[in-house]
């Protein structure tokens, strides 16, 4: 083959690789989430450049700071990607260049061999973004001929840069939208959503007939605890409270944090006696497990108040009902303690 026909290939393959790589720009920059990006990302690189696999490697903690919420992880999400520490990845990013090799030896010293299969050339392309390296799309391939270190790095590097952007931009988006809709501090739906959840059941029951309930609920002498414990101690407390109130209700009832020291629990179609029930055996769960803090057990407890949607109810209506109910079991709580 001639020079000038040698160039007229080379020509053609880089035209074919920008033509691929403007697609799944394209393609990506039209996501929403992080879990439709990655999957859209991961899948159209993989089929578009005929790869045996392709798996994204991200740095643990991420020293960006948007990157990435442990609540919005996805199950896709926490299957195709894998954690690595920031000193191991660098170890084949030293000067921020993507690393090319045809010896799985190279890698397994770092990385798991369970990331590789039967694939025979490997290449690390490093994601970077404000300056620091958050991650690495590791390719695979069957063909020892694919990645070699004497392969040019050129084009790889574009994809580096646009994945990175792609990505940065989608998570930094996503990120906002949690910190509007929960709360930082315990990880539950914050009074934002709680608002949006109501109308949908309220909603439905007019549709369909079917009610639902509401508990509001507070923490006991939580004023104490802070005073006596400490502000840290408090914020424990309201995780501890959001945590167990999250675990021990159904998947299809919400639990949210209201403000302060109190939460609202929405149960999905149930009547009066039911979610009475509910509030009982939560208020119960809380006298029987204390809090673990510091070496000591501290008993922390709930008061709960219950409303049900007849239909005509305001949302506000309901939850001032519930919050009513609750103010009287706490001053009937407190009187029988004083008897005793």
């Amino acid at each position: 083959m001639s020079e000038l026909d040698q160039l007229i290939k080379n020509s053609k393959a880089n035209e074919s690789i920008a033509k691929k790589l403007f697609e799944i720009e394209t393609e990506v920059l039209a996501c929403n989430s992080s879990d439709e990006l990655l999957q859209k990302l991961l899948n159209s690189i993989k089929t578009k450049f005929n790869l045996t696999d392709i798996r994204l490697l991200l740095v643990n903690p991420t020293p960006i700071s948007f990157l990435i919420n442990e609540n919005i992880k996805s199950y896709w999400y926490q299957q195709n990607t894998s954690s690595i520490s920031h000193k191991q990845l660098k170890k084949f990013h030293l000067d921020n260049k993507p690393y090319l090799t045809d010896n799985i030896k190279d890698l397994t010293s770092t990385l798991p061999e369970s990331l590789f299969g039967n694939a025979q050339s490997f290449a690390l392309t490093p994601l970077i973004l404000e300056n620091k390296l958050f991650g690495s799309l590791l390719f695979t391939d069957n063909d020892k001929t694919r990645f070699t270190p004497s392969l040019g790095t050129f084009h790889l590097e574009q994809l580096a840069v646009k994945v990175s952007l792609c990505l940065s931009n989608v998570l930094a988006r996503e990120q906002l939208e949690y910190i509007a809709n929960y709360d930082r501090l315990t990880g539950v739906p914050n009074r934002r959503l709680m608002e949006a959840s109501i109308a949908e059941e309220m909603i439905r029951h007019k549709r369909y007939g079917v009610s639902f309930a509401l508990l509001f609920i507070d923490c006991n002498k939580f004023k104490a605890i802070n005073d006596t414990y400490g502000h840290d101690c408090g914020d424990q407390v309201l995780v501890y409270v959001a945590q167990t109130l999250k675990d021990l209700i159904r998947e299809n009832d919400k639990c949210f944090r209201y403000a302060g020291d109190e939460f609202v629990v929405t149960l999905a179609s149930q009547n009066y006696e039911e979610a009475l029930a509910a509030s009982r055996r939560l208020c119960q769960h809380f006298v029987d497990n204390p809090m673990q803090y510091e070496n000591k057990s501290l008993p922390i407890t709930i008061s709960c108040g219950v409303a049900v949607s007849d239909g005509m109810l305001s949302m506000n209506d309901l939850l001032k009902k519930a919050d009513q109910q609750l103010y009287m079991n706490k001053k009937l709580a407190e009187y029988q303690n004083q008897t005793v």
